[in-house]
């Protein structure tokens, strides 16, 4: 499609308004809220005790899986695909934003509705000439009153060939990350070879990934110590698709559980993918990715954590 049958595209999905898609196939469960809460370190017991849903799950009732049926597409998708047909096939979501109108309630089996809102471009970006779509899915419960909304875009854009070999040795990697006053430290740290935790400086309290508040007594002093390396794989996926920018797939992201007490996201590499598994014990170790980048990544260890 031209750029133009693109915003004709966008512009029809639009008008279709507001589509409401399956209800879950389950209703919202205790077992899942409490492998959530496990997943997440979320200690809270008054969800359970209460019976309802940590409000940040919305998604998790209505997600189609892998085999989806004509039945649960939305408006987004035939966007999606025309997208991708007109080489546009590179993808990287760039806002979420959820708003909670209440608890779902344990019992209840949530109806999710997507409205297609925009198509923005083509952009000039940093991963190249995209679109940028965004779309809105509220979840109602079975009185019909919404319980959460999520606003999400994602730039499609059209992945660039390969050029010649730039004058610096090594090319910028093109997924960098975000870096602020509550994460500094913990990158300044693996440029010197260290893996900081946070820490409150109030009550001692270990955190990651690192934030502004101890989610135990809120304090905002923060301090950091420097963790031992070793860790255990929690849990791990293989990414074989979508393309991610700079690296080749399949590849293997996991969940380390660290001795000192918190868990952390990473690659797990010098590992074939199909010898990587859960309780396996790790050591970082730290990639250079471009002239400033380096990121922390996790090799099979002999050393338990």
């Amino acid at each position: 499609m031209s750029d133009e049958e693109l915003h004709e595209l966008a512009g029809k999905q639009a008008a279709l308004g507001e589509v409401r898609g399956t209800p879950a196939q389950d209703p919202v469960n205790a077992p899942m809220i409490r492998h959530w809460l496990d997943a997440m370190g979320d200690e809270n017991p008054a969800y359970l005790e209460k019976g309802v849903a940590p409000p940040a799950m919305a998604q998790v009732w209505t997600m189609p899986g892998v085999r989806r049926s004509a039945k649960d597409r939305s408006p987004v998708d035939d966007m999606i695909a025309a997208l991708d047909a007109s080489g546009y096939t590179g993808v990287v979501a760039t806002n979420c934003e959820q708003t909670y109108h209440r608890y779902a309630r344990v019992g209840e089996r949530l109806t999710p509705a997507t409205r297609f809102a925009d198509l923005a471009g083509p952009k000039r970006t940093a991963l190249g000439v995209g679109f940028f779509a965004t779309w809105k899915v509220t979840w109602y419960g079975e009185d019909d009153e919404p319980v959460a909304d999520m606003l999400f875009r994602v730039l499609k854009f059209r992945p660039r060939t390969k050029a010649a070999p730039a004058a610096a040795d090594r090319p910028a990697y093109p997924l960098q990350p975000a870096i602020n006053q509550d994460t500094a430290f913990f990158w300044e740290g693996v440029r010197q070879g260290e893996l900081r935790i946070q820490t409150c400086a109030d009550c001692g309290h270990h955190r990651h990934p690192p934030g502004p508040l101890c989610p135990q007594c809120r304090s905002a002093n923060s301090s950091h110590l420097v963790a031992s390396g070793l860790g255990t794989l929690y849990s791990f996926v293989v990414h074989h698709h979508p393309p991610v920018p700079g690296r080749e797939t399949p590849f293997v992201v996991g969940v380390v559980e660290l001795p000192e007490g918190v868990r952390i996201v990473g690659n797990v590499v010098d590992c074939p993918i199909e010898e990587v598994a859960v309780g396996m014990p790790l050591r970082v170790t730290y990639r250079p990715m471009d002239d400033q980048l380096v990121l922390p990544m996790w090799a099979p260890s002999k050393e338990e954590a």
